[in-house]
Protein backbone atom coordinates (compact mmCIF):
# COMPACT_ATOMS: atom_id res chain seq x y z
CA UNK A 1 0.00 0.00 0.00
CA UNK A 2 1.32 3.42 -0.96
CA UNK A 3 1.16 6.55 1.15
CA UNK A 4 0.53 9.61 -0.95
CA UNK A 5 1.27 13.23 -0.14
CA UNK A 6 -0.42 15.85 -2.30
CA UNK A 7 -0.28 19.64 -2.40
CA UNK A 8 -3.66 21.11 -3.14
CA UNK A 9 -4.80 24.48 -4.39
CA UNK A 10 -7.98 26.41 -3.53
CA UNK A 11 -10.07 24.65 -6.17
CA UNK A 12 -9.01 21.20 -4.97
CA UNK A 13 -9.59 22.24 -1.34
CA UNK A 14 -13.16 23.29 -2.19
CA UNK A 15 -13.80 20.07 -4.09
CA UNK A 16 -12.36 17.98 -1.27
CA UNK A 17 -14.50 19.83 1.28
CA UNK A 18 -17.58 19.08 -0.81
CA UNK A 19 -16.63 15.42 -1.18
CA UNK A 20 -16.08 15.00 2.55
CA UNK A 21 -19.04 17.10 3.76
CA UNK A 22 -21.10 13.94 4.32
CA UNK A 23 -18.49 12.47 6.66
CA UNK A 24 -16.48 10.65 4.00
CA UNK A 25 -12.85 10.56 5.01
CA UNK A 26 -10.28 12.45 2.96
CA UNK A 27 -8.54 9.16 2.17
CA UNK A 28 -11.76 7.56 0.94
CA UNK A 29 -12.59 10.63 -1.17
CA UNK A 30 -9.14 10.64 -2.76
CA UNK A 31 -9.23 6.89 -3.41
CA UNK A 32 -12.67 7.22 -5.03
CA UNK A 33 -11.50 10.14 -7.16
CA UNK A 34 -8.43 8.24 -8.38
CA UNK A 35 -10.52 5.21 -9.26
CA UNK A 36 -13.11 7.37 -11.04
CA UNK A 37 -10.39 9.07 -13.08
CA UNK A 38 -8.87 5.70 -13.94
CA UNK A 39 -12.23 4.26 -15.04
CA UNK A 40 -13.00 7.35 -17.10
CA UNK A 41 -9.69 7.04 -18.96
CA UNK A 42 -10.04 3.26 -19.36
CA UNK A 43 -13.56 3.53 -20.80
CA UNK A 44 -12.48 6.37 -23.10
CA UNK A 45 -9.73 4.10 -24.45
CA UNK A 46 -12.24 1.28 -24.94
CA UNK A 47 -14.63 3.63 -26.76
CA UNK A 48 -11.81 4.83 -29.02
CA UNK A 49 -10.81 1.25 -29.84
CA UNK A 50 -14.42 0.30 -30.56
CA UNK A 51 -14.87 3.36 -32.75
CA UNK A 52 -11.71 2.47 -34.66
CA UNK A 53 -12.87 -1.11 -35.14
CA UNK A 54 -16.32 0.05 -36.25
CA UNK A 55 -14.74 2.03 -39.09
CA UNK A 56 -12.05 -0.47 -40.14
CA UNK A 57 -12.84 -1.29 -43.78
CA UNK A 58 -11.07 -4.67 -43.71
CA UNK A 59 -12.91 -5.70 -40.56
CA UNK A 60 -16.25 -4.53 -41.95
CA UNK A 61 -15.66 -6.52 -45.16
CA UNK A 62 -14.93 -9.62 -43.09
CA UNK A 63 -18.12 -9.13 -41.08
CA UNK A 64 -20.15 -8.80 -44.31
CA UNK A 65 -18.57 -11.96 -45.71
CA UNK A 66 -19.36 -13.90 -42.52
CA UNK A 67 -22.96 -12.64 -42.54
CA UNK A 68 -23.40 -13.68 -46.15
CA UNK A 69 -22.00 -17.11 -45.36
CA UNK A 70 -24.26 -17.46 -42.34
CA UNK A 71 -27.30 -16.46 -44.44
CA UNK A 72 -26.69 -19.45 -46.70
CA UNK A 73 -26.75 -21.75 -43.66
CA UNK A 74 -30.14 -20.61 -42.37
CA UNK A 75 -32.82 -23.28 -42.34
CA UNK A 76 -35.62 -20.85 -43.14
Amino acid sequence: MTTLTVRTDNEVDRALAALTADGTSTSDAVRAAILAAYRERYYAQLRAAAEEAAHDSDDLAEVRAIREEMDTLRAW
